[in-house]
């Protein structure tokens, strides 16, 4: 098996990867809080590590992979969200999940194993919470819980923060409920109007870090393999999960691989909606940019390094897969993957150049490699065509890339003779295709064809033998 080395946060270094029961590889990632639509940013961490957990699948056996991810749905976001429109807040976060999960599907992106949803996590966060009070690492005050920050000698030791460095850095909130201005919050005092639970410190709801404790301590164990999430988490957020784990569970890990992916830039710049420069996933999408194009633009950038969204990378990543669907487009995929790509790809993820390596690769292995980073195959998709098609009627509930792929060769064939300005047996050709309910034309420089109502397939059986020959 190839070695796989991945840069750990907390040490600083690339390590290789020891599982801790290799017929049980377990990574958690940070998931999405769902209050409004996923913007780019929100989408390079979803295909960073949907592309390890490939790996990771490829590498031990899709059995032995265990991929968290959680959803927050219980956040002042989302409150206020639902107090500006009216809605329920399960309303609003049953769709906006529904969202994100249309929109990380077009990138591509493998569901993970489990998904909870922190809203169905409260009593595991409460039980948390309670043993941390009774070992001293927090205290209830004025109906909040607060961690002691003080009380884990380790704190700082992921971001490389000193506790001074933190206070005089002013990152810390500070709150007359709070022994040391350090201190963050485990749980906080819901009122009549806020979603709240009871606890033993009353009617309230969780802080934000001690959600995705308790749901890997639950789902992974108190000890596991890989914690992954963008850059920007790393404090407070994975720093306070470290301590609060860390501390209830005294003789485990936690996390034994830290990963961070940097932040993403558009044109060099900070995504901000003041900068006019912000967009979600679903308005790429809707400008007919396609979820493959948008998945190949985000890893063309090493993970560890800024990711500068550009029209011009676009354009580049569109030419790219165009040229290798019409290398691959009809062909076999390999079995295996080269040992060069697979060597790239357990060096940290240096995707940027296992792109590089794959343009000289054949097309069966260019095809494995391609799938292994998760982009589609040739067959199911159509942009890249030269030939159209457009779905009328009750045609268009065919799945339109398996019928434009069936009715490309008929479509070139046609062409092919129209390019010999042999246009009597072109138009013959076409009179027989007309026969059994196409309509074809010419659009620009691309053929097309239009599906009828009721049109099948198998009518093309024996119109034209030759055009397969």
């Amino acid at each position: 098996m190839t070695p796989l080395r991945l840069h750990d946060s907390r040490t600083r270094r690339k390590v290789d990867l020891a599982p801790l029961d290799p017929k049980n590889v377990r990574i958690y990632v940070c998931g999405p809080t769902v209050y409004d639509r996923a913007h780019l940013g929100n989408a390079r961490p979803v295909v960073v590590f949907d592309v390890l957990f490939r790996l990771l699948r490829h590498l031990y056996g899709a059995s032995h992979v265990t991929y968290v991810r959680n959803v927050t749905d219980v956040d002042d976001k989302i409150n206020a969200r639902a107090a500006e429109t009216g809605r329920s807040i399960r309303d609003i976060t049953d769709e906006t999940l529904r969202w994100f999960h249309e929109d990380m599907d077009a990138l591509g992106a493998l569901r993970p194993t489990h998904e909870p949803r922190a809203t169905e996590w409260i009593a595991s966060m409460v039980e948390m919470i309670d043993a941390l009070v009774a070992q001293g690492h927090a205290y209830a005050s004025h109906g909040h819980v607060l961690f002691r920050v003080r009380s884990y000698a380790q704190y700082g030791a992921l971001s490389g923060r000193s506790l001074d460095d933190m206070i005089a850095g002013a990152r810390v909130e500070v709150a007359p409920y709070k022994e040391d201005p350090l201190d963050f919050v485990l749980w906080k005092p819901s009122d009549a109007a806020t979603p709240g639970w009871e606890s033993p410190w009353g009617f309230g709801r969780p802080g934000w870090h001690i959600e995705c404790s308790a749901m890997a301590r639950g789902l992974l164990g108190p000890s596991f393999d890989i914690h992954g999430g963008g850059l920007d988490l790393q404090f407070p957020h994975h720093e306070n999960e470290i301590a609060q784990s860390r501390c209830a569970d005294p003789h485990e890990g936690f996390a034994q691989v830290w990963m961070h992916n940097e932040m993403l830039l558009v044109d060099g710049r900070k995504m901000s909606k003041s900068l006019g420069n912000f967009f979600t996933v679903r308005d790429l999408l809707d400008q007919d940019v396609p979820g493959e194009v948008i998945r190949l633009v985000l890893l063309g950038t090493h993970y560890r390094s800024p990711m500068d969204w550009t029209a011009e990378r676009v354009s580049e990543a569109r030419t790219r897969l165009t040229r290798w669907f019409r290398k691959t487009d009809g062909v076999a995929s390999s079995p295996t993957l080269t040992s060069r790509f697979e060597a790239l790809l357990s060096d940290d993820l240096n995707i940027p150049a296992a792109l590089g390596a794959m343009e000289t690769l054949p097309p069966p292995f260019l095809k494995a490699a391609m799938r292994q980073l998760g982009l589609p195959d040739a067959e199911h998709v159509d942009w890249f065509r030269s030939v159209q098609v457009q779905m009328t009627g009750a045609a268009a509930q065919v799945s339109a890339p398996s019928l434009g792929s069936e009715l490309a060769p008929y479509l070139r064939h046609w062409q092919a003779l129209r390019d010999k300005r042999d246009y009597a047996a072109a138009d013959a050709f076409k009179a027989k295709l007309e026969g059994v309910g196409l309509r074809l034309r010419i659009v620009g420089d691309a053929p097309m064809a239009d599906i009828p109502s009721g049109f099948r397939i198998e009518d093309l059986a024996d119109v034209a033998p030759e055009v397969f020959r």
